[in-house]
Order: structure tokens, then C-alpha cells, then sequence
């Protein structure tokens, strides 16, 4: 009957040390724990780092070693998508991710026409139509 109730202590004990180990490696890490080169890649994110959840934060601090090897251009376009990209649910961020993975696929005449239709749709959006530009009025 002792050995039942130690061995049963012993297995308590274990399985409340693997939850705790669990929880601390998913703990989240504060906006003052990042070292300046993860702070920097993350700047968007300042204001609400500390309210991400910690498995999100785990992701991004995993995107953010890649970012010091970026160029100039890339390190603009991943802090400005990284406000979206936040915001996106789980299931969106999968599907995201899914599409970058099958992009990546493609062969390389039809990745660079698909990264120009991309330029092409963005170069409009900055350019104002024609019918909002209120007119002038005529010289009497």
C-alpha cells in the first residue's frame, strides 16, 4: 500500500513538473526582454508586443533572426506588413503561409510576372482616379 502511494506521489510530482516546464517555455517574453537587434526588427510592434500571445511572439521572434540578412527593401516591406500580419487570425496566417510556400514553387518566368501584376495592382492603388480629383474652377 506505501509503495502504491509513493509511486502514485512520484507520478504527481512528474506530471506537475512537465506542466510547468511546459508553461515556461511557452511564458511570454516582455517588449524589455528583446535585445536591440530583435527590438528593432519588431519596432512595429512595440506598443503591443506585451499583449501577444506567447506562441505568437515565439514566430515572430523566429522571423526576426532572418531580418538583419535582409536588404534594405525587404526590411521596409516585413515592418510594414508586420502590423497586418498580427492581426490575422491563426487560420488566416496558415493560409498565408500556404500561398508563400506554393509561390515559392512557381517556375521563375511565372513568379516574375506575378510579382508584376503585384507591382502594377500597388502602383494603382497610390495613384489617385481621375473622377476624385475635384475640379478646378474656370478662369472667368
Amino acid at each position: 500500500m506505501m509503495k502504491a502511494c509513493l509511486l502514485g506521489l512520484m507520478v504527481c510530482i512528474t506530471l506537475l513538473l512537465q506542466v510547468n516546464f511546459a508553461v515556461a517555455a511557452t511564458a511570454a517574453t516582455s517588449w524589455s526582454q528583446l535585445n536591440p537587434a530583435q527590438q528593432e526588427a519588431l519596432r512595429p510592434l512595440s506598443t503591443q508586443w506585451d499583449t501577444l500571445e506567447p506562441r505568437q511572439q515565439k514566430h515572430l521572434l523566429s522571423a526576426a533572426k532572418r531580418y538583419p540578412k535582409l536588404t534594405a527593401e525587404k526590411k521596409l516591406r516585413f515592418q510594414n506588413n508586420l502590423p497586418k500580419w498580427v492581426k490575422l487570425t491563426p487560420e488566416q496566417r496558415n493560409r498565408a503561409r500556404e500561398k508563400s510556400k506554393a509561390f515559392k514553387k512557381l517556375p521563375p518566368a511565372k513568379l516574375e510576372h506575378v510579382k508584376q501584376q503585384v507591382r502594377e495592382r500597388e502602383a494603382s492603388k497610390t495613384i489617385t482616379p481621375a473622377s476624385s480629383v475635384m475640379p478646378t474652377a474656370a478662369a472667368h
